[in-house]
């Protein structure tokens, strides 16, 4: 008898693919700032309003460009890589929220992910349409409507939120999947 494998499903954003260092860059170049760390700007600028900044950035991030050069997160391909073996990996990415993106992200999975089959790609909206026994994202609405098990993959914007199995980098998320016995 063959032993079905669980399956995870990862967000893309900010958990293996990491926008932020991206989007601190178009930030510092669009509004002509020069600083080393954004924690280091948000010291020197405690009223500054990251969700109306998204907004006004928002045409320049719903772009092929932009998309197709993010890094990845530290770490992410090779502990996916390993996790393969006892599990069945889907990216599951809330692409509706920047259609312009689809290609990008498409070919940024397969340069830097050619390991997950291409058909295990989700591109969806609402992930409550996603049916895995996990969910690993950095965005609490997403796991909020999510019906298995949800990690949150920590982050500036979430890092209050204690509801979910938390995990601060992709050797928190190794380490606990990999400590699950069968």
């Amino acid at each position: 008898m063959v032993a079905v494998k669980k399956k995870i499903a990862i967000d893309m954003d900010q958990v293996i693919a990491d926008m932020e260092i991206s989007f601190v860059e178009l930030f510092k170049k669009e509004y002509n700032l020069s600083f080393e760390t954004i924690e280091d700007y948000l010291a020197e600028n405690p009223n500054f309003d990251l969700v109306t900044t998204i907004k006004e950035l928002y045409p320049l991030i719903n772009n092929y460009t932009f998309f197709r050069n993010i890094p990845v997160m530290k770490d992410s391909q090779s502990v996916l890589r390993e996790l393969t073996e006892k599990y069945d990996l889907y990216i599951a990415t809330a692409a509706m929220d920047v259609p312009k993106t689809f290609t990008a992200k498409y070919e940024w999975l397969q340069e830097h992910f050619d390991f997950i089959d291409p058909q295990h790609y989700i591109f969806c909206g609402d992930k409550s349409i996603v049916h895995t026994d996990y969910l690993i994202d950095d965005s609490i609405r997403q796991l909020d409507r999510f019906s298995g098990t949800g990690i949150l993959f920590v982050n500036s914007l979430n890092d209050t939120e204690e509801r979910y199995i938390r995990a601060n980098n992709w050797k928190d998320i190794r380490d606990y999947f990999l400590s699950i016995k069968d």
